[in-house]
C-alpha cells in the first residue's frame, strides 16, 4: 500500500511538474506594437459623408422580392461625387450589373496586389421595428457620438473607410508600390452573386493578391474570456452553410379523430432529436489557434487550462460551448429556422414541413451535414433533402504564419497598441468565401471597435457605430494601405 502510495504522489508531483513547466514556457504571441505616423484626418467631416452614406436604402432582400437598383445607382453616383480624387486616378468596372471593381495601379507590376472587400447593400429593417429606433433606420444621422442608420456596423463603415483612406493617400500625392484592388459586392446579404462574379473576372486575368482583407473581425471589449483589454479578433477562416428541409406526408382529416401521430408531431420530434443530438464539438482549426493566442493573455489558473490543452481539452470545450457564441465555435451548429404546415385549427395537415440551417465547421462537410441528419431522425416517414438555397463550403484556414498576418497583427496594433490580436472563426458568413481560390492569405477584420451590446445591433435595432470608431477605421486602412502596398 504505501509503495502504490508513493508512486501516485510521484506520479502526481511529475504531473504537475509538467503542467507548471508548460505554463512557464506559454509565452505571449503579441508581436511589439509600433508608434504609428500621424494621420491628419477630420474624423467629424468623416463621419458625416458616413451619415449621408447610409441615406441609401441599398437593401437586399431574400426570396422573390425585387432589389431598387435605383436606390444602389444613386448611391454608387454618391460615392463618385464624394471621392473625386479616388475616381480620378483610379480604374473603376461594374461586374455582373451592380457590383463595383476598383484597381490602382502600382508602379511594380512583378508584385502581386492586394485586394480589400466591402459590401454595398445592407438587410431590411424588420416591419414593425421601425418605431424602436432611437434614430430613423436610413436618416444618416449622428447624435450622441454615434453615426446611427442600417449599414453603421455592417457594412458601409468598411466601404466608406476604404474609400476615404485611398481619397487622402491620392491628396497626399501617394502612389502605391503594390497594385490595389477594391471589390464591392451589391448582393452579400443574399449570397453573393457579385462577388461570385468579382472573382471569377480576377482568376481569368490571373490576378492573385498577396492577400485580401473583408469584413469579419472586429476589435472587441468584454467578448473573449477573462482577457481584460480589447481583443482584436481577425477572421482566418469562416463556417460553410448548408439548410436542409424535412417534409412530412400523413393521412389528413377531422382533428376531432387524431391518429396517434400525426404529421406535425412526425416533425417535431425529428427536429428535437436534431437539437438534442448536434454534431460533435472539436477544438480545432482556428477555434484553437484562438486559444494558442488568448491562452498567454489569461491569469494563472486559466492559463495554466489553456497551456495544457491535452489534458484539460475536455473542460475547455464545456466551458466555451456553455454560450451560444462558443459553441458556434466548437461544431457545426443545428437552427431550426422554418415551419409550415396546416390551413384550419380543425384540420390535420395531410404534410408537415420544416427547415433547419446548418453552419458547417470547417473540416466537415454538407454531405456530411445530410448525412448526419438522417442518421440521427432515423425515420422514414421523413423526407430529408437539401433546401434548395443558398449552399457554401466552410473556407480554408489561412496560415497565421504567413508574412501577412504579421504585416496585419502589426498594422491593428498601431491603430490599438493596447489590444491582443487573435485568429477567429468567422461562424457566419463574407463575401470572403468567394475569393479564396485565388489566395491562401484571406482575413477578415475590420478596425471599428465593439462592445458585447453592439453585436445585437448588427442587423437588429439601433446599429450605429461611434466617430471616433469610424475615425480609427479609416486609420487603419491608410496604415494598411502604406504598410501593405509600400510606394512613397
Amino acid at each position: 500500500m504505501r509503495t502504490a502510495l508513493f508512486a501516485l504522489g510521484g506520479a502526481a508531483a511529475a504531473l504537475a511538474v509538467v503542467l507548471l513547466a508548460n505554463t512557464a514556457t506559454y509565452h505571449s504571441r503579441q508581436i511589439p506594437a509600433e508608434p504609428a505616423p500621424a494621420i491628419a484626418l477630420d474624423t467629424a467631416a468623416a463621419a458625416e459623408r458616413l451619415a449621408r452614406a447610409l441615406r441609401f436604402r441599398t437593401i437586399s432582400f431574400g426570396g422573390a422580392s425585387g432589389v431598387d437598383t435605383a436606390s444602389f445607382h444613386d448611391f454608387q453616383l454618391y460615392l463618385q461625387r464624394t471621392f473625386p480624387r479616388l475616381h480620378a486616378a483610379l480604374t473603376r468596372e461594374r461586374v455582373g450589373g451592380l457590383s463595383l471593381l476598383y484597381r490602382w495601379a502600382g508602379s511594380d507590376t512583378t508584385l502581386a496586389p492586394i485586394l480589400l472587400l466591402a459590401h454595398q447593400d445592407v438587410v431590411p429593417v424588420e416591419p414593425g421595428t421601425e418605431a424602436r429606433w432611437t434614430e430613423p433606420p436610413f436618416g444618416g444621422s449622428i447624435s450622441d457620438g454615434y453615426v446611427w442608420g442600417r449599414g453603421a456596423l455592417d457594412d458601409k463603415d468598411n466601404l466608406l473607410g476604404m474609400l476615404e483612406a485611398v481619397e487622402a493617400l491620392v491628396g497626399q500625392n501617394f502612389r502605391p508600390q503594390r497594385s490595389v484592388y477594391l471589390a464591392f459586392g451589391a448582393d452579400e446579404e443574399v449570397g453573393g452573386t457579385g462577388a461570385k462574379a468579382i472573382a471569377a473576372l480576377l482568376a481569368s486575368r490571373s490576378i492573385h493578391p498577396a492577400f485580401i482583407v473583408d469584413e469579419g473581425g472586429a476589435i472587441m471589449r468584454g467578448l473573449v474570456g477573462r482577457v481584460r483589454g480589447p481583443v482584436a479578433l481577425v477572421g482566418i477562416a469562416e463556417k460553410g452553410y448548408i439548410s436542409v428541409e424535412l417534409t412530412v406526408h400523413a393521412p389528413g382529416g377531422h382533428s376531432s379523430m387524431p391518429p396517434a401521430e400525426t404529421a406535425v408531431g412526425i416533425l417535431s420530434a425529428a427536429i428535437q432529436r436534431l437539437e438534442r443530438h448536434p454534431m460533435p464539438a472539436a477544438i480545432r482549426g482556428a477555434t484553437a489557434q484562438m486559444l494558442d493566442y488568448v491562452g498567454p493573455e489569461l491569469a494563472f489558473p486559466e492559463r495554466l487550462a489553456v497551456a495544457n490543452r491535452w489534458l484539460f481539452g475536455g473542460l475547455i470545450a464545456g466551458r466555451l460551448g456553455a454560450t451560444p457564441e462558443g459553441n458556434a465555435m466548437l461544431r457545426t451548429t443545428t437552427a431550426p429556422t422554418m415551419l409550415q404546415a396546416g390551413v384550419k385549427d380543425n384540420v390535420l395537415p395531410s404534410s408537415a414541413r420544416g427547415v433547419v440551417n446548418f453552419r458547417i465547421l470547417p473540416g466537415d462537410t454538407p454531405e456530411l451535414v445530410l448525412a448526419h441528419v438522417r442518421a440521427t431522425i432515423r425515420d422514414p416517414r421523413v423526407d430529408v433533402r437539401r433546401y434548395e438555397s443558398f449552399l457554401s463550403q466552410p473556407s480554408p484556414v489561412s496560415d497565421v504564419g504567413s508574412p501577412n498576418f504579421r504585416l496585419l497583427e502589426r498594422t491593428i496594433r498601431q491603430v490599438a497598441p493596447e489590444a491582443i490580436v487573435v485568429p477567429w472563426l468567422v461562424v457566419g458568413g463574407t463575401d470572403a468565401r468567394h475569393y479564396t481560390a485565388l489566395t491562401p492569405d484571406v482575413y477578415r477584420f475590420s478596425a471599428a471597435r465593439m462592445g458585447p451590446g453592439d453585436l445585437e445591433r448588427v442587423h437588429g435595432t439601433n446599429e450605429r457605430l461611434a466617430v471616433a470608431s469610424y475615425g480609427q477605421v479609416v486609420r487603419f486602412y491608410v496604415l494598411l494601405l502604406r504598410n501593405a502596398a509600400g510606394g512613397s
